[in-house]
C-alpha cells in the first residue's frame, strides 16, 4: 500500500512530498529509507519498494526540495534553498527519519542513497549515523576535493552575474562529464548511461521531472556535498560499527567505472568501518535498480539487510 504525505522542509516554507510503501501483510520487520538522486523523484523506486514490501519491509522516502512534487512551482526544480542548501537537504533526510521512527521505532532501520543521494547519505552518516542498522551507498564515486572546490568557486562566481536561479550548461557538462562513453541525451536509449533497459531509459527522457537543468544553487549543494564526502576526516566521523554496503554498476561513469567506488571503499576501510562490503555489477550502468538484472540486485540487497536485522 502506497501512502503519500507531506512535511515542512527545513527551509521553512516548502512542503516536502513523501511516500510510505507499507507491506500489505501489515507486518513490518524493518524500514528502509531511500534518498533519491539528482533530477528524479521518489516514486521511481516504487518497483523496488513493492518487492521489499512482499518481504515485510516498509520503504519510505521523499522528493528532495527542488525535485518532484517538493516545489512550489516548476521553476523551483533544481533549486534548494538560500544560505547552505546542502545542509537543508541533510536536515530534511533526518526529519523524515525521526518522523518514521516515531511510528516504527522498534524495528531495524536502514538507509539507502543513490547517486546524488549516495553523497548526501555519506554526509548524513558522518553526523547522524548512530542508531542505524545499516546503510546502502549506491551509485557513488570519488572526486578529488580540489576539483569540487573549483566547481564551488565557479558556481559562486557565476551567481554574482546571473543569480542563484541561473541554469548553466557549462556546470552540467562539468558535473556529468564522466559518462562520455554513453548517450546522455535520450536520443539513443539503447546506449543510455542510466541502464541497458532501453524502455526505461526512453521513458526517463519523456519526464519533465527528470530532464530539467540544475540551478547554480543546486550545483552549489552538489559540489559542496561531494567535496565534504571525499575528505578522509569526514569519513572518519562515520560510526565504526555501522554496517555499510557499497553497490554500483561496473560501467557507471559516476563511479569512474569502479575506480571511484574502490576509492570510497579504501576511505571507509581507513575510517575503521568494521562491516563493509562492496559489490560492482558487471556490465551494469548507473541505475542498478532499473537494470536488466534488477531482480537479482533486489534479492542481494534484501539478503544483506536480513543478515543485519
Amino acid at each position: 500500500m502506497k501512502v503519500e504525505f507531506k512535511f515542512m522542509s527545513r527551509d521553512g516554507h516548502t512542503p516536502i512530498h513523501a511516500v510510505r510503501y507499507i507491506p500489505d501483510s501489515g507486518k513490518v520487520r524493518a524500514v528502509l529509507q531511500i534518498t533519491h538522486g539528482m533530477t528524479e523523484y521518489i516514486e521511481r523506486y516504487g518497483t523496488f519498494a513493492r518487492y521489499l514490501n512482499e518481504h515485510d519491509i516498509l520503504v519510505v522516502g521523499h522528493d528532495h526540495i527542488g525535485h518532484g512534487q517538493s516545489v512550489r512551482t516548476k521553476e523551483d526544480w533544481g533549486f534548494f534553498s538560500y544560505g547552505r542548501p546542502a545542509k537543508t537537504l541533510v536536515q530534511d533526510m533526518h526529519q523524515l527519519r525521526l518522523k518514521t521512527q516515531k511510528i516504527y521505532g522498534d524495528v531495524p532501520y536502514f538507509m539507502l542513497g543513490h547517486s546524488m543521494g549516495s553523497f548526501l547519505l555519506r554526509r548524513y552518516l558522518s553526523s547522524r549515523g548512530k542508531g542505524l542498522s545499516g546503510a546502502i551507498i549506491m551509485g557513488t564515486g570519488f572526486t578529488p576535493p580540489r576539483m569540487s572546490a573549483f566547481g564551488i568557486g565557479l558556481t559562486r562566481l557565476l551567481s554574482k552575474t546571473y543569480g542563484w536561479y541561473h541554469r548553466s550548461t557549462l556546470l552540467t557538462k562539468i558535473a556529468l562529464g564522466s559518462n562520455k562513453r554513453f548517450d546522455m541525451t535520450g536520443q539513443h536509449p539503447e546506449n543510455s548511461w542510466l541502464t541497458k533497459d532501453a524502455e526505461i531509459a526512453a521513458w526517463y527522457y519523456q519526464q519533465p521531472a527528470c530532464t530539467f537543468t540544475f540551478t547554480l544553487n543546486g550545483y552549489l549543494a552538489l559540489f559542496d556535498t561531494v567535496e565534504y564526502c571525499c575528505l578522509q576526516e569526514n569519513a572518519d566521523r562515520i560510526p565504526k560499527d555501522l554496517p555499510i554496503l557499497l553497490v554500483s554498476g561496473a560501467d557507471d561513469g559516476v563511479g569512474n567505472y569502479g575506480k571511484g567506488v574502490r576509492k570510497v571503499r579504501k576511505m571507509l576501510e581507513k575510517a575503521g568501518i568494521r562491516d563493509l562490503k562492496m559489490v560492482l555489477y558487471e556490465n551494469d550502468r548507473h541505475e542498478i535498480l532499473n537494470e536488466t538484472d534488477r531482480y537479482k540486485i533486489f534479492a542481494d540487497l534484501l539478503e544483506w539487510m536480513e543478515a543485519r536485522m
